[in-house]
């Protein structure tokens, strides 16, 4: 790295600092660190997924693995342990590794698994949030939203716009393993900006759901096929503030769900006909 400005020594250009470990905190080293994975991953025969650059997949005659990336972190995964192992040793011999054994713990998401299926939630993280806000003890209730809100701008503004915007960021990332709040956090992300007392009355609805269902998560089993199948509806006009349709679908790949939305449009349809048509061309989308 070159010499700051100041330096005793910063006009001869042949000198240089020499880093003892690495610097985190420059722009291009997450871009230099993930240049040198991908090129060692397409060195021992492995593909970049077009739809996540995150995922590498080598498949080889019966062989298949795959490598999920997140900055430093790997998950390694495939139906072949020996394949595993030997990437492993080649991991080891290019960078300073360390193996923490079968997946159980992962970015707040936790993983239970058997001979038959794989279990993911977020128990963990669902108690930490509930804690930080002070609602462990909370009355609970059984369904994500109320069925009989009506959104309004006329309320009474809420003081702690920063405090909302920190929880409804902390559920929207709670949506990886719920797909029943995509809705509910969906409808809260709108009004970051202008959010009202009733808005705030939401969020903690949503926190009490989530006291009634803490071990919720998702499933996955061997159904012996791949069948992709999708389902979407649509809210035609049901947004009573400015009308435009709320879209949801999710989608199914050899019985177990993989994806899943809910998202506000950003038109006005002029039937539920269009509507419909929308909906069903986001869900194509999502399955092709």
């Amino acid at each position: 790295m070159k010499l700051p400005p100041g330096h005793p020594q910063s006009n001869d250009p042949k000198l240089v600092c020499k880093l003892h470990k690495s610097i985190y905190g420059l722009k291009q080293s997450p871009h230099a660190w993930y240049a040198k994975l991908s090129t060692v991953l397409t060195e021992l025969g492995f593909t970049r997924s077009n739809a996540d650059h995150s995922s590498f997949v080598r498949i080889k005659f019966d062989e298949r693995l795959m490598v999920l990336i997140y900055v430093d972190d790997l998950i390694v995964t495939g139906n072949n342990h020996a394949a595993i192992t030997s990437l492993k040793n080649n991991f080891h011999q290019q960078f300073s590794t360390k193996d923490l054994g079968v997946l159980k713990y992962f970015l707040g998401i936790e993983m239970t698994t058997s001979h038959k299926w794989l279990f993911f939630n977020q128990r963990k993280y669902v108690l930490d949030l509930l804690c930080e806000v002070d609602m462990l003890e909370c009355k609970p209730t059984k369904t994500p939203l109320d069925n009989k809100l009506q959104l309004t701008l006329d309320e009474e503004s809420f003081d702690q716009p920063q405090l909302y915007q920190k929880m409804v960021g902390k559920l929207i990332y709670l949506t990886i393993t719920r797909s029943g709040l995509s809705h509910s956090v969906s409808i809260v992300s709108q009004f970051m900006h202008s959010l009202t007392a009733a808005h705030m009355m939401i969020v903690k609805w949503i926190l009490r759901y989530l006291k009634c269902t803490i071990g919720r998560g998702i499933l996955m089993q061997n159904h012996d096929h791949t069948q992709i199948l999708g389902y979407t509806d649509v809210d035609w006009a049901g947004n009573n503030l400015d009308r435009k349709f709320t879209t949801g679908y999710c989608i199914f790949v050899g019985e177990n769900l993989v994806s899943w939305k809910s998202k506000k449009q950003l038109v006005v349809a002029h039937s539920s006909i269009e509507a419909e048509y929308c909906a069903m061309t986001s869900t194509a989308f999502e399955l092709i």
